[in-house]
């Protein structure tokens, strides 16, 4: 079964294999290096019945997980240019030597590229995540939170390649706070007697994304419908009540909390309670000045505000604030 994992033909992989030196030595074409003898100066060496030598390089990656795993475990990762020949020859030799497969499930990510290049030193497009935060790189505009990057790469299946850009990676921006700020407006919503829109049914899709190969980007778009429910009732076109609103908190916070590893970067800017008593009590004192028909104060409440980043929003029921 070589090339089970990778779907390759044994016919066309070798009518398309170089010629390689010691390749007349094997006993099959397709036979690779369990046990390599050790040349004088070579440092990695051990005692062995067939020689002072190292082991293979796909047979070091089988001792470790055989070691620190078991025979059986349930997940192989690794890049996508590891599938083959490395991941396949792991396969063959694991089942050889211990008479079954290993793993359960192999999962592989795919590459990362730059502005469609490949991410490379040598191209001078290589970024590590340090840059990333401080935008420290010619190729960056500005610095990025970790959790845009976060959300970012969450946009993109594991198994698809990811290109990063400066304006792919502000629309991440974009999004993450648009689903953070749709998070605080749940907390404060007020419930309807009976909801308008499905929860149960949004909870179900939730569920059938990460089922389907923990498709993370299909995920977010029904986070996404889940954020424009939240909105919705926050403008009074349609209704949650007491139920579904706990409901769709116990969505979120499954699944953009614990299971993409979503938090709030914002912490202390909204949503902690001295802050939220502050703005109900400025929130507050412009309602009295609208009730006294004090249009000035109330308008000048509201710029100042503004220039502070924070902006207010008329609802029917009352005002309601965020970061902007």
């Amino acid at each position: 079964n070589y090339g089970k994992l990778s779907g390759r033909v044994l016919d066309e992989l070798q009518t398309n294999t170089r010629n390689l030196e010691g390749q007349d030595e094997k006993h099959g074409p397709f036979d690779f290096a369990l046990w390599k003898k050790a040349t004088p100066e070579h440092l990695m060496r051990w005692p062995s019945p067939w020689s002072d030598g190292f082991p293979g390089w796909h047979l070091e990656c089988s001792a470790m997980s055989t070691k620190y795993l078991g025979e059986v475990f349930d997940i192989h990762g690794g890049g996508m240019d590891l599938q083959f020949p490395h991941h396949e020859c792991e396969i063959a030799q694991s089942t050889a030597a211990q008479g079954k497969e290993s793993v359960r499930y192999w999962m592989h990510n795919n590459m990362i590229t730059i502005n469609g290049q490949k991410m490379a030193r040598s191209l001078n497009n290589f970024i590590t995540l340090d840059q990333f935060f401080s935008g420290n790189h010619p190729v960056l505009q500005q610095a990025y939170s970790p959790m845009t990057i976060r959300f970012f790469l969450l946009q993109a299946h594991y198994r698809s390649t990811v290109d990063f850009s400066n304006e792919a990676l502000l629309a991440a921006e974009k999004g993450f706070q648009k689903l953070m700020k749709a998070n605080e407006t749940l907390a404060r919503l007020k419930p309807s007697l009976s909801s308008s829109v499905d929860i149960s049914s949004l909870k179900a899709k939730c569920y059938e994304a990460m089922d389907d190969d923990l498709n993370s980007p299909v995920l977010l778009s029904y986070l996404f419908e889940g954020v424009r429910y939240i909105n919705a009732a926050s403008d009074g076109t349609e209704r949650l009540s007491q139920g579904d609103i706990e409901a769709m908190k116990n969505l979120f916070e499954t699944f953009i909390f614990e299971v993409l590893g979503l938090k709030d970067e914002e912490g202390g800017k909204s949503g902690d309670k001295l802050t939220d008593d502050l703005m109900k009590i400025i929130i507050d004192l412009r309602q009295d000045a609208k009730n006294r028909k004090e249009w000035g104060i109330s308008d000048k409440i509201r710029e100042e505000l503004r220039k502070a980043g924070i902006i207010l929003k008329d609802m029917k029921d009352g005002a309601e604030w965020e970061v902007e």
